[in-house]
């Protein structure tokens, strides 16, 4: 496994059949301040678990506050994805994720990772 902790295009979801089956057909559940739909569905991309984060505009009308949560949520996504690919890998199976955040307010760093790490043990 390569363990640099980058992304690559095929890790993000990007076509709208992706994006509409996931949430027509995904499950849900809340780990605060995230809301996360999932699919177990292989990606078209060929990644083994690709992502989309949003932040509704609806709750930060400042795009430069909008823009630092999914940084954030981004971040804490990419230090703690490997052992939720690898468990995806052994299984052969892929997976689809959406991180929404929900809270009101920003968040700092420290609530974001636990939200994160909670979401991904979750996945497992």
């Amino acid at each position: 496994m390569d363990n640099r902790c980058t992304f690559n295009k095929t890790e993000r979801i990007s076509l709208q059949r992706e994006i509409d089956s996931l949430f027509k057909q995904g499950k849900v559940f809340t780990s605060y301040p995230l809301r996360v739909f999932f699919l177990e569905q292989k990606p078209f991309s060929g990644a083994t678990v690709s992502f989309l984060v949003s932040v509704p505009k609806k709750k930060f009308k400042c795009a430069v506050k909008r823009n630092r949560m999914k940084r954030l949520i981004r971040e804490a996504y990419r230090l703690n994805k490997f052992s939720l690919i690898e468990n995806y890998k052994e299984k052969e199976s892929g997976l689809l994720i959406a991180f929404i955040f929900i809270g009101d307010e920003l968040c700092d760093w420290k609530e974001i990772e636990t939200a994160m790490h909670k979401t991904l043990n979750l996945l497992k």
